[in-house]
């Protein structure tokens, strides 16, 4: 009897601590920052959410997914940090010019399918699944095929 209680105890504290720590909640659409609203109406508005969540892990960040796979993370004031378009280019509007630039010269017809701000620069991920890291001005740093 007492190893049956044991055992419920460790399952209870176990259950108890896995909905503690995801502490994301799925949130409707119209509940993100008026910035991340208005640049999911900008940037995507032919794709379909299929939910946002807000999550409180290590300070407020949002997180949008998309119908087709479509990820995108925002920060606390709905400023975008990493958009993941998984197969599609993301916007162009959303790389860096020398960014865009340098993959048009050096990676001709691949496209960018991954961007991600970073404390550096920018992390990018290529359709041919090469990551490239840039600094802030847009100078390629690394590239971790």
């Amino acid at each position: 009897m007492k190893r049956m209680i044991s055992a419920l105890a460790v399952v209870a504290f176990l259950f108890v601590s896995v909905f503690c720590y995801a502490d994301g909640r799925v949130i409707p659409i119209n509940q993100l920052p008026a910035a991340a609203q208005t640049f999911i109406k900008t940037h995507f508005a032919d794709k379909t959410a299929a939910y946002a969540e807000k999550d409180r892990d290590h300070g407020i960040k949002y997180e949008v997914k998309f119908t087709d796979g479509t990820e995108i993370d925002f920060n606390s004031k709905g400023e975008w940090d990493k958009v993941d378009c998984k197969y599609s280019a993301v916007p162009a509007a959303l790389v860096p010019a020398a960014i865009a630039t340098y993959v048009q010269t050096n990676f001709a017809g691949a496209l960018i399918t991954k961007i991600d701000k970073e404390h550096y620069g920018y992390e990018i991920e290529l359709s041919t699944d090469l990551e490239l890291k840039f600094d802030r001005n847009g100078n390629l740093m690394y590239i971790d095929d």
